[in-house]
């Protein structure tokens, strides 16, 4: 198979950059905005929820190591996909749960692990994360990429994701790199 392009959205991108680049075949992984209306948002604009970007990860990774369903599991595990544009504390659109497709088979892929989560009633309430082609992407400033590693002791780290980062090496260690 080789390299694929994911873009996901699951609340706060640094949670989902945090995790995901703990994965084996993950090959790069940048944070950024997507599914907007504004060409080259920026963090603050964003942040007003008026452009109706997501914070956003892209992820390269190599799906002969971790297929994109297996990806997508983790995504579901590491927040809450039924909680419409809404992660914890986090509130507005920029928030929403979001798969931005890049293939037919990833749009498949994508609706058959919804589908098959919703039937495992894993949360009381069904999954409300969209399904949607890749629009344009725009990295996030320089000081928002590889945030956890960067700053460990920060509050958010500690006490948001920590525990993400924590509940996944406990969970899916088979999966991890390294």
């Amino acid at each position: 198979m080789g390299i694929e392009t994911a873009t996901l959205g699951g609340g706060c991108f640094w949670c989902l950059d945090a995790v995901l680049r703990e994965l084996k075949g993950v090959r790069s992984l940048v944070s950024g905005y997507a599914g907007g209306e504004r060409a080259n948002p920026t963090y603050q604009q964003i942040c007003t929820g008026a452009t109706g970007h997501a914070e956003v990860v892209r992820v390269e990774f190599d799906s002969d190591q971790i297929d994109f369903a297996t990806l997508l599991r983790v995504f579901f595990g590491m927040h809450d996909p039924t909680s419409l544009n809404r992660q914890g504390a986090d509130v507005g659109t920029q928030y929403r749960s979001v798969i931005f497709y890049h293939s037919d088979a990833q749009r498949l892929t994508a609706n058959e692990v919804i589908q098959e989560l919703n039937e495992a009633a894993i949360w009381p309430n069904p999954i409300v994360t969209l399904v949607e082609p890749a629009p344009p992407f725009y990295p996030a400033e320089a000081y928002h990429q590889d945030y956890f590693r960067r700053n460990p002791g920060q509050g958010y780290c500690q006490v948001v994701i920590s525990p993400k980062v924590a509940k996944l090496r406990q969970e899916r260690a088979q999966l991890l790199a390294g």
